[in-house]
């Protein structure tokens, strides 16, 4: 990002052939890749003689760990149980869980009015070191969390601020930063405390060793902002892509700061012959999180809740006057996926197969996963990731050796013997095209058999305005059932000039809201005079002629020409 390091990179140029085996590698991911696609994606398409069914090496094992956890939720069974709480002034401690409410309501009727007897105090200082630098994977995992984005649109709005120089390279797998780059870190670092309001006159100590470590950088260091954020008007910038910059110019300043310390006090009181427990904080010295808390305040984000600090007691204390209360609650079912827990389940699928880890890299994570919504497999509900009927049914057809992300790992680590020339290109090659081989010669005469994969007919994703009929989705448009007949000729083309001018794709989403309510928000629409990504309201603006019409709408809050989020 910088003329001296370019200059730096020319004066020592490498011999080409060191990276021969690198490119060798990269070769032959893509062929495989592509073989494995092609042909099993042609081979279960086929079979099931429906809608094309997509099946990768990196998809596949994708939306088997959204499936395997939907069916993980459809089993549960929720228990209930109950807990026991000693109320005394300034202290709540909990008893462990019991299945039958008869016996905490004995426990309860029996502490009440009962002196409770302090056990034990223990007390100890913990030191929370400050968080890692982002890579891709973390930034969009922190973005879906605070702001909902998607990994899609948070690499969009990271690749609109490295165009504009306010950033770092964007698909990097590493957290850490080479040793030439240590000396620049205080002066980067106080231009990006400069820039970001909500920091003003806090003081940023920089201890560069905590992020320096070039032994684990690989093709690019971790996500930064750039020395340009100090003249920059953050306040023009789209909203998405401001706080896309903030987050990453507070992560820099909290990975350079000083730890976070507080003393942690665990006590168990005895009461009714059981033993009860309660945990408390005190900060000593706030640390980072002093910076990560002056963002959360910005973005009007509730902090991380702390247990209380708890009174000043002493072990064999008696505590007289304690309330006792009954509480009654229930497990809980595994969560459903979101992209931020999806990512960190794709980056650490296949843990210990093989010595490798991991389903894609940060750069096509998020495009994997669109690709899952886009082909029916999964849909969005609010924050959710959700498996379609359709996506299940394809998980159950797959042979294992497609879902597992043991393929991933097995790949890998021999990609891996590729690149430092231990495997010869053609040996890796044989090996894919003899499993393949496998894979399709052991379905040659299978029976199969799945109403949710073998359908030919269109989804439906909503009502024709024109004529009230269905509108259903095909490969390149959302077309009303009629359009064929006059004089209706309704559709909404995905290739639309109107959208692909702006970079966006016409979603079923998109679709799907436009022919709901008439209108729909999006956000990083890319404005070809500016340059910028901006948000705003798009409006079906349908007339009866041979094309769609659309408009934008801007709330009294956004900038029509520059389409600035205030």
């Amino acid at each position: 990002m910088e003329a001296s390091a370019i200059r730096r990179g020319f004066d020592c140029l490498a011999d080409s052939r060191e990276y021969d085996n690198l490119y060798a590698a990269a070769l032959c991911r893509a062929k495989a890749d592509w073989l494995t696609g092609i042909n099993a994606t042609r081979l279960f398409t086929c079979l099931y003689k429906g809608k094309t069914l997509n099946v990768g090496r990196v998809l596949t094992p994708t939306l088997t760990l959204l499936v395997e956890r939907e069916a993980a939720i459809k089993k549960f069974k929720m228990e209930k149980f109950y807990t026991v709480e000693l109320d005394t002034p300034g202290l709540r401690a909990a008893s462990g869980r019991f299945s039958s409410k008869t016996d905490a309501e004995k426990l309860r009727t029996a502490c009440l009015g009962t002196p409770v007897e302090v056990k034990s105090v223990e007390q100890r200082d913990r030191t929370e070191r400050p968080p890692k630098l982002y890579d891709l994977t973390a930034l969009q995992r922190e973005a879906n969390r605070l702001f909902g984005y998607t990994a899609q649109e948070t690499l969009d709005y990271l690749q609109a601020l490295y165009e504009k120089r306010l950033a770092t390279y964007p698909r990097t797998d590493s957290r850490y930063l080479a040793e030439d780059m240590a000396e620049g870190l205080p002066g980067l670092c106080a231009a990006a405390a400069g820039a970001l309001p909500f920091l003003a006159g806090r003081p940023f100590p920089v201890h560069a060793a905590q992020v320096v470590d070039g032994g684990k950088v690989t093709d690019h260091h971790a996500i930064l902002p750039t020395a340009e954020i100090s003249g920059a008007d953050l306040a023009v910038l789209p909203t998405g892509e401001r706080n896309i910059l903030s987050l990453i110019s507070v992560r820099l300043l909290c990975a350079v700061g000083e730890p976070h310390i507080y003393a942690e006090t665990n006590l168990i009181l005895a009461c009714g012959g059981v033993s009860f427990t309660a945990q408390g904080r005190t900060v000593k010295a706030a640390g980072w999180k002093a910076v990560e808390g002056a963002l959360l305040s910005a973005l009007k984000q509730k902090p991380e809740d702390y247990a209380p600090a708890l009174p000043a007691l002493a072990e064999g204390q008696r505590l007289e006057g304690a309330d006792a209360l009954l509480r009654a609650g229930a497990t809980s079912p595994p969560v459903r996926f979101t992209e931020d827990t999806l990512l960190a389940a794709m980056e650490h699928a296949g843990a210990g197969d093989a010595g490798r880890r991991g389903l894609g890299t940060p750069a096509t994570r998020a495009a994997t996963i669109e690709k899952l919504v886009r082909s029916g497999f999964v849909e969005r509900r609010g924050r959710q990731l959700i498996p379609t009927e359709r996506g299940i049914a394809l998980v159950w057809a797959m042979p294992d050796q497609l879902k597992s992300a043991k393929l991933t790992a097995e790949w890998e680590d021999k990609l891996g013997a590729v690149e430092r020339g231990e495997l010869a290109p053609e040996d890796f090659m044989a090996g894919i095209t003899a499993m393949l081989t496998e894979l399709v010669e052991s379905y040659r005469n299978a029976a199969v058999s799945s109403a949710a994969l073998a359908q030919s007919g269109r989804t439906v994703i909503g009502r024709c305005p024109r004529c009230g009929r269905n509108v259903v989705e095909g490969k390149k448009s959302f077309y009303c059932e009629s359009y064929h007949d006059t004089p209706c000729g309704f559709t909404l083309w995905k290739n639309d000039r109107f959208f692909t001018a702006k970079r966006k794709e016409l979603t079923k989403e998109i679709a799907a809201s436009l022919l709901k309510d008439g209108r729909t928000v999006v956000t990083g629409l890319f404005s070809e005079q500016k340059g910028v990504l901006y948000d705003a309201t798009i409006v079906l603006d349908d007339d009866g002629g041979k094309y769609v019409r659309f408009k934008l709408e801007f709330d009294s809050k956004t900038d029509k020409k520059g389409g600035n989020r205030a």
